[in-house]
């Protein structure tokens, strides 16, 4: 049967760090897909982002969507202990990774994520940012790590995999409809477009190749200054 999606993904260093700490996964078979952008220093980042990428690349869903949820979660929670083990071994702060998760059912779409990546949903023309960055205030576009009490700087990273003893993922379920797309995007995306452009480039490129490659190529253009990613999504009718 033919997979009722299409998808395509790309990750790029950037101009101005010299290490890609950030990781894509597109797992076709079960219908996830993952951007992680690693947290670190040293390349701690690089070996935090894979490894997310890495054990979610290896489930193998049954079951219904929350099942598949679960699963997500489980392996994140596993995750997130080796995480901090490994900090703990190298005697460093923090190795940590946010994560955006897209997982596809029947008749439903969930987005999961712990950190500053997103998540869009373009639907009916028009694109929404189905995720909620889990930062500290306005901030600005340095990604930290962070506790949210007082005195906590603006920008701080809140949540991520290996930051806490203990992870939660927020998670948005929409319902499929053929024609949807969504866009998965490490913060190397908005720093360099706003919302609006990266509508404009949905209605643009119905491909997601073709749109991926114009997401991540303009934000070369304007600098890359971090570590650039995108995965696109395109659903289509399901063949019995």
């Amino acid at each position: 049967m033919t997979r009722p999606y299409l998808s395509a993904g790309r990750t790029e260093t950037g101009r101005v760090r010299r290490v890609n700490e950030d990781a894509i996964l597109l797992a076709d078979g079960p219908g996830l897909w993952v951007v992680a952008d690693g947290l670190g220093g040293h390349t701690a980042g690089a070996f935090a982002s894979e490894m997310v990428t890495r054990r979610l690349g290896t489930l193998r869903f049954r079951g219904d969507l929350a099942g598949q949820i679960e699963a997500v979660e489980d392996e994140m929670t596993t995750v997130n202990h080796l995480l901090r083990d490994a900090a703990r071994e190298r005697r460093v702060d923090v190795i940590a990774s946010t994560v955006v998760v897209l997982v596809h059912a029947r008749e439903m779409v969930a987005c999961g994520w712990a950190g500053d990546s997103r998540g869009y949903c373009f639907d009916d023309d028009r694109l929404r940012q189905l995720t909620r960055d889990h930062v500290h205030g306005a901030g600005d576009d340095v990604t930290r790590i962070g506790n949210t009490g007082a005195g906590t700087m603006a920008g701080a990273l809140t949540r991520a995999v290996g930051a806490d003893e203990e992870l939660h993922m927020d998670w948005v379920i929409t319902r499929r409809q053929p024609g949807m797309g969504f866009v998965l995007c490490s913060d190397g995306i908005n720093k360099e477009l706003t919302d609006s452009e990266i509508e404009a480039e949905c209605r643009r490129h119905k491909a997601p190749s073709s749109l991926v490659d114009s997401l991540v190529d303009c934000a070369l253009s304007r600098g890359g200054r971090d570590n650039i990613s995108a995965v696109a999504v395109w659903l289509d009718e399901f063949e019995d």
